[in-house]
């Protein structure tokens, strides 16, 4: 359920791409920092997205240092900052719930790939969630309720969604005062975005293992090759609540990476959703982000 918050890179000023680059690496230099190779290894773009929203500082505050695919020249990273680790330890607690959330859902393989994440990051997590118990507590309340949702089958979509989508919404509670109602909401539609885009993405995997999907209760699908109508349907609530998203964006005050977070709300989450409506859509994993071939408006 991560990777899918991510700039249109082309669309990127070169100088704004670096500092992305620069924010991703700076966030997993963060990680093993904090939590050393497992914090690293679960380094994914929706928290170097919301790092960059949660930065109040007026500059960036670059460093230079080495890391292990390059170590025989500095890259320019952000330097450690309230943000990063804020994010890094968010990332931490909920990549190790969603692991044991895996562990007690999956069956065969999978489960002993769950089994094998929950004590790669157990110490990790530990650590986590004694610097952030309101956002731990906040994790294992909405994934347990997604989890009682998912076992009474429910027949819809935005039940579920709201559940993931007040999940990340927490994540506004280290904003300051006068933005965090802003941030608050950008985060729960976001969320709520990543969800149902998730759920279409595993359709074909869900329907064939048997495993909850929350589109296929909704419009009682048994193919992966759902009608133009149920396909027009889930587009319109995605892009409803990116509107919204965006709405309540521009209620955030212009911060340094403000380049990089509208290309994300304005060019990247909806080609994301034209991808994953289309089949077309690739996790990015966790490869360092490289610059495609300029278009028209690179500089």
């Amino acid at each position: 359920m991560f990777g899918y918050v991510r700039p249109r890179a082309e669309e990127l000023k070169i100088r704004d791409f670096e500092r992305f680059r620069a924010c991703y690496c700076g966030l997993c230099h963060e990680l093993g920092r904090l939590y050393g190779l497992p914090g690293r290894s679960i380094l994914n773009y929706d928290f170097v997205f919301l790092s960059m929203l949660l930065w109040e500082e007026e500059n960036c505050g670059y460093c230079f240092r080495r890391c292990l695919p390059g170590l025989f020249r500095k890259k320019c990273v952000c330097a450690s900052a309230k943000p990063l680790t804020t994010a890094a330890g968010y990332s931490v607690i909920l990549a190790y719930w969603k692991a044991r959330d895996n562990l007690a859902d999956s069956r065969g393989i999978k489960r002993l790939a769950a089994k094998a994440a929950c004590f790669w990051l157990g110490r990790a997590y530990k650590k986590a969630a004694k610097a952030h118990p309101g956002f731990d507590s906040n994790v294992r309340e909405r994934l347990r309720a997604l989890s009682e949702l998912e076992a009474g089958n429910v027949e819809s979509l935005d039940r579920p969604a709201d559940q993931f989508a007040l999940l990340l919404a927490y994540a506004a509670s280290e904003a300051d005062e006068p933005s965090r109602r802003a941030l608050e909401q950008l985060l729960y539609h976001v969320g709520r975005t990543i969800y149902i885009a998730d759920a279409w993405n595993d359709l074909g995997d869900d329907l064939k293992s048997g495993s909850y999907n929350p589109v296929a209760r909704r419009f009682k699908l048994t193919s992966q090759d759902a009608p133009e109508d149920v396909k027009e349907s889930v587009r319109q609530t995605l892009n409803s609540s990116v509107n919204l998203a965006a709405a309540a964006f521009e209620l955030l005050p212009v911060s340094c990476w403000r380049p990089v977070t509208e290309n994300i709300i304005y060019l990247g989450i909806p080609q994301m959703i034209n991808d994953v409506l289309a089949g077309t859509y690739r996790a990015p994993g966790r490869r360092i982000p490289t610059r495609p071939e300029l278009g028209q408006n690179g500089e």
